[in-house]
């Protein structure tokens, strides 16, 4: 009868054991993920937008509104980011489609990598974009710019390095 209990060892075991070294703080021996909220003195909010880097900014939005059927705002040059932007309403999100502006544009270095496009970033809406940026700073994340800048919204935005979030460039705009 103790067989039967006993504690299996195989591929899942292996597997388990090897990811629990390599991220303890993740993989606890429960296999159940963290929870708990941080403290910090700003309030993380809802998911803004997904941005999509594209070649084709008349393509990409006439499949949008006329494939999929969604809204689709007009083109918008951001000279001061190096990007024209269009903006399609998906209900309790946007995506943000943007597509080279000028010879510095940092898009157009995303489409030298990937020249069909793909996902650029995500923005996460925050309550006090100056404080988000200290905490960050504090918590060894590097923002892209430690001044917000204004962005399509018309608020102050700023991005954090994707090395430092798991790979993921991440934009945060205040709400």
């Amino acid at each position: 009868m103790s067989s039967m209990f006993s504690r299996q060892r195989g591929p899942a075991s292996t597997v388990s054991s090897t990811v629990s070294k390599l991220n303890p703080i993740c993989c606890r021996t429960t296999h159940r993920p963290l929870s708990g909220e941080s403290k910090v003195p700003w309030n993380l909010g809802k998911l803004n937008h997904v941005a999509i880097a594209v070649p084709n900014l008349e393509k990409a939005s006439a499949m949008y509104r006329d494939v999929l059927g969604a809204k689709v705002s007009n083109p918008m040059d951001l000279p001061e980011h190096g990007v024209t932007v269009v903006f399609i309403e998906l209900g309790n999100t946007k995506l943000e489609l943007l597509y080279p502006l000028g010879d510095k544009s940092p898009i157009q270095g995303f489409l030298k990598k990937q020249p069909d496009g793909g996902m650029h970033h995500i923005c996460i809406e925050v309550d006090n974009i100056r404080e988000a940026i200290k905490t960050v700073q504090e918590k060894q994340i590097r923002p892209l710019n430690p001044e917000p800048k204004i962005g399509a919204h018309g608020k102050p935005v700023t991005f954090l390095h994707p090395k430092d979030c798991g790979g993921v460039l991440i934009e945060l705009e205040e709400a």
